[in-house]
């Protein structure tokens, strides 16, 4: 901890606190989580839910443990450092967020979750005191226990009907329901479900989705019988009378999120493919004109071996005009850039093949002495080398293939023979064994 040097608290707990410290070797700011209890041993510290977890993730939008530190049997969490929290945004905020806004930072959590749920974990205690915010960027931190030391908000307002109900079977779907309060909230500036205590939740819960039925939550009615609850019977409100101005697919979102029933709720890898999210996934024009643009060779670089790469690639598409037959200008655009993609390997393989004509022939040629018939006929001659070198060169590849397509290496054991079809090699099993050499030696046994 000498490393650090602590300049504030930030928040503190029943298990802990949390104090913005500051790196002295580099200078980073880093918020420090203190525990109260002490530990005696790292095997304690390693153990503990927080630094399992945390030790398993990296992800963009969870908070980072950079550093754990024991000394003098007093734990130490060291994260990186976030400005604010969700729950001091809402509290301090005067003006609506607008609904983008509330979409960007929802975005970003459900990509959070869907990682840590993959990962066969979940939070528990999802609420905005544990949702952190720098500069547009929300992480989910585990801040759990350790609230901000001048608040004292209710802790009942986004756990999910299954735990008030006492259920020892849960799953990441807590989690989704939490998030479903948070977004109403986000979009209100105040809490969908303002329990007091358990039972005063589940009413705020009953008078806004309607009381469970058999139909909606078979479970739940018989985790009520079984600590001799009885739900409240009342009607269901529509969410766009408590959440107006915002649209149809956020409503829906919200909706489905906050389902009686666990098993109706869409896991958070679901709620990114919502409506409600397909800005998110939106692309300028701009941009995809700009991954699609390529800058168009030179004419000094074209020649005829532009016109034979040209028709090289072209027996591969089954028409040389094939963008005339999309209306879509982005396929045009990106066949188009195909081709050219490969006009520019065929430039570059000429341009190569060029070079080591060039060097053949200037290591090879000699000058003819003066006044021999050879320099009268100099033009003539070299022209007649060219041409000939291109051929070669063009005779090259298919002469390379049908050797290629004839050659047979020898046997590799017996019983097996390579046997060679339209230039692949295949294994088929053979009774004899070809050799140059009769065996005249028998063997034993």
């Amino acid at each position: 901890m000498e490393r650090y040097k602590l300049i504030k608290e930030v928040g503190d707990g029943t298990f802990g606190s949390v104090w913005r410290a500051i790196n002295k070797q580099s200078g980073e700011v880093v918020a420090i989580k203190k525990m109260k209890k002490k530990y005696y041993s790292w095997e304690e510290c390693v153990n503990l839910r927080e630094v399992k977890s945390l030790r398993k993730m990296n992800h963009a939008n969870i908070v980072k443990l950079k550093e754990v530190i024991r000394e003098c049997d007093t734990l130490c969490l060291v994260f990186e450092y976030m400005e604010y929290n969700l729950y001091q945004l809402v509290k301090n905020r005067e003006k609506l967020f607008s609904e983008n806004e509330v979409r960007n930072w929802c975005f970003q959590v459900f990509q959070g979750l869907a990682y840590m749920h993959q990962r066969g974990y979940f939070h528990r205690d999802l609420k905005p005191e544990n949702l952190l915010v720098t500069k547009g960027v929300i992480k989910i931190a585990d801040f759990g226990l350790a609230r901000e030391i001048s608040s004292q908000p209710p802790y009942t307002e986004y756990r999910a009907p299954e735990v008030l109900l006492q259920s020892h079977l849960y799953s990441s779907k807590v989690d989704m329901w939490a998030m479903g309060a948070i977004m109403a909230e986000l979009f209100t500036l105040r809490p969908l479900f303002p329990g007091s205590s358990e039972a005063d939740e589940i009413y705020k819960i009953c008078s806004v989705i309607g009381s469970p039925t058999t139909e909606s939550w078979a479970d739940g009615l018989k985790l009520a019988r079984d600590i001799n609850y009885q739900f409240p019977q009342l009607a269901s409100v529509h969410l766009s009378t408590l959440i107006p101005s915002r649209s149809d697919d956020a409503i829906s979102l919200v909706t489905s999120l906050c389902s009686w029933d666990p098993c109706k709720r869409p896991t958070a890898a679901e709620a990114l493919q919502h409506p409600f999210f397909q800005s998110c996934f939106y692309i300028p024009p701009s941009l995809r004109t700009r991954a699609v643009t390529r800058t168009p060779p030179s004419a000094g670089t074209r020649g005829s071996l532009d016109r034979q790469g040209l028709k090289r690639y072209s027996g591969a598409l089954p028409n040389t005009k094939i963008t005339n037959n999309f209306s879509s200008p982005k396929l045009q655009a990106s066949i188009a850039s195909g081709v050219q993609r490969k006009l520019d390997m065929a430039n570059e393989d000429g341009i190569k093949s060029k070079k080591s004509l060039k060097t053949t022939q200037q290591s090879k040629y000699r000058l003819p002495g003066k006044g021999s018939p050879t320099s009268i006929n100099k033009g003539r001659t070299a022209r007649g080398v060219s041409e000939t070198a291109e051929k070669l060169a063009n005779m090259s590849i298919g002469t390379r293939r049908q050797s290629l397509g004839q050659t047979r290496p020898p046997p590799m054991k017996a019983g097996v023979n390579w046997i060679s079809e339209s230039g692949n090699f295949m294994l088929r099993s053979g009774q004899q064994i070809p050799s140059e050499r009769s065996l005249t030696r028998k063997v034993a046994g």
